[in-house]
């Protein structure tokens, strides 16, 4: 009885010490806290490409949501788009095989290549996910 008694307070522990950890330590991409953010405007590219895929990633808090994998002229690129909430309200479809061009920072997440994008193009149609700075639309001004 003792024995069970105490894994379970370990677990407790370990889950209190896990909520209380400071954002600063698990800062990710999007939320790279205290006035830095991963979007830079002055790594801002436009590319062209093909769809090759389009994810839903889930459990990296920051870098979840919507993401693509783009085949430009220069290779496959990994393309964050934003939270996938936010992308299916505005009904703005993204599919395989479509040509789009994005406006997007430059960046590198866990040892890859990336675009965190600021705008996409698909034919006549341009949604905006972040503004001239970088700060997502779906923050509501928030960051600064």
């Amino acid at each position: 009885m003792q024995r069970q008694h105490s894994w379970k307070v370990v677990l407790v522990v370990i889950v209190l010490a896990w909520f209380a950890v400071p954002r600063g330590f698990a800062q990710t991409p999007a939320s790279a806290g205290r006035g830095r953010r991963m979007y830079n405007p002055a790594t801002e590219v436009t590319v062209k490409g093909t769809v090759e895929e389009v994810n839903q990633v889930t459990g990296r808090r920051g870098w979840a949501g919507t993401h693509l994998t783009l085949k430009t002229d220069g290779g496959s690129l990994d393309v964050h788009l934003g939270p996938s909430s936010f992308m299916a309200s505005k009904k703005f479809e993204i599919a395989k095989g479509d040509q789009i061009e994005v406006i997007g920072s430059k960046v590198s997440y866990q040892g890859h290549d990336g675009l965190v994008a600021r705008e996409i193009r698909k034919g006549d149609q341009t949604l905006t996910v972040r503004d001239a700075q970088g700060i997502p639309l779906w923050s509501r001004g928030r960051r600064r």
